[in-house]
């Protein structure tokens, strides 16, 4: 190897990096081939003179990238061939829902086939989301982060701390910030942003279909106060701003109770898909007619929620994830706002 990987003294990028770059070049031009053996970290130090630190770094890296694999008292192997040689992806999820997978499968679809994309979920989890990026730092050439994490009494943050100086040291070009809109992280990183103004979003989607919420007595969020996945506060605050504005008889409470009380003239705004499906179950077995003389808002669209005519106020999740690649395809920078609408159907 040590014919075609060459070690750069007087270049800038730290050398674990360029032994990571090199030997991933060269799986893409062929010169290495799956079942490949590569040095050993100790004949690699004594070859380029580097410490062992330095290689047994670099290494650490291809494995976790699954790019090599050691095999105790034979050494070390390439295993993935099929590596994109222009566009290596992080995209850093916090939950598994199908929001969020849709857009990261609009992100994937849009970046087309020159990249490879690694999806990891950190369940809105501090410790594991530090642990994936203290592994990952320096092995990707762009990091897409949705950043929403939950205190131990299950509220929602948009960043901490150690969150925000884990992320400042991803260089500004190559970090994507999604879903969230936190000026701390804009001002510290820099960060190219695709984002959501939870606040703003809601209170001009439901002023967008305020004719018809208008002619309901009463409008309920039903909000969940603590779950394993909290929902930005912020959204708390622009329904309230619009019931205030507008002179709403409104309530917040933080579920759709199995014996809720149900009125005519209420209109309900929920969040969360169970709550939605109970709430539906018991207006049916009411005499309450739907989008006649009780209401319902559901947050976020779905397929399901079209089939059965059940209004919305959604960001257009197809729409961020097609921006975010399109913005690192196009070497773009700055900060979209992505667009949020209300879709109005038969349930209000």
């Amino acid at each position: 190897m040590i014919d075609f990987i060459k070690i750069d003294e007087t270049s800038r990028k730290p050398k674990y990096k360029q032994i990571v770059d090199a030997i991933i070049y060269n799986i893409s031009t062929g010169t290495l081939k799956v079942d490949d053996k590569i040095p050993s970290i100790n004949s690699f130090s004594e070859d380029y003179y580097l410490s062992r630190d330095t290689v047994e770094k670099a290494y650490s890296v291809l494995k976790e990238r699954k790019i090599i694999s050691s095999i105790r008292g034979k050494g070390y192997y390439i295993t993935r061939t099929k590596l994109i040689s222009k566009i290596n992806i992080l995209f850093l999820v916090n939950k598994l829902s199908s929001y969020k997978m849709r857009i990261y499968n609009s992100f994937v679809d849009s970046i087309g086939g020159n990249s490879h994309v690694d999806l990891f979920i950190y369940h809105c989890d501090e410790s594991l989301f530090l642990n994936l990026m203290d592994k990952s730092l320096g092995a990707y050439d762009y990091y897409v982060v949705m950043p929403h994490f939950k205190t131990d009494d299950l509220k929602h943050v948009s960043f901490t701390e150690k969150i925000l100086q884990s992320i400042s040291q991803i260089p500004k070009d190559k970090l994507i910030i999604m879903d969230n809109n936190n000026n701390k992280i804009n001002k510290t990183s820099g960060s190219i942003e695709i984002y959501q103004d939870f606040e703003n979003d809601i209170y001009e989607a439901l002023e967008a279909g305020l004719t018809k919420i208008r002619k309901y007595k009463k409008i309920f969020l039903i909000y969940p106060n603590k779950t394993v996945y909290p929902y930005p506060r912020r959204i708390l605050h622009g329904f309230r701003k619009f019931c205030v504005n507008y002179d709403m008889t409104f309530e917040i409470i933080d579920e759709v109770y199995d014996d809720i009380i149900l009125k005519e003239g209420d209109l309900f705004v929920i969040i969360e898909e169970s709550d939605l499906v109970s709430l539906i179950k018991q207006i049916r077995e009411s005499s309450l007619e739907l989008g006649q003389n009780i209401g319902v808002i559901s947050y976020n669209e779905t397929p399901l929620k079209e089939l059965l005519g059940i209004t919305v106020i959604s960001t257009d999740f197809k729409k961020m994830g097609e921006r975010a690649a399109q913005m690192i395809l196009n070497k773009e920078k700055g900060r979209i706002k992505n667009p949020f609408n209300f879709i109005e159907r038969k349930s209000l």
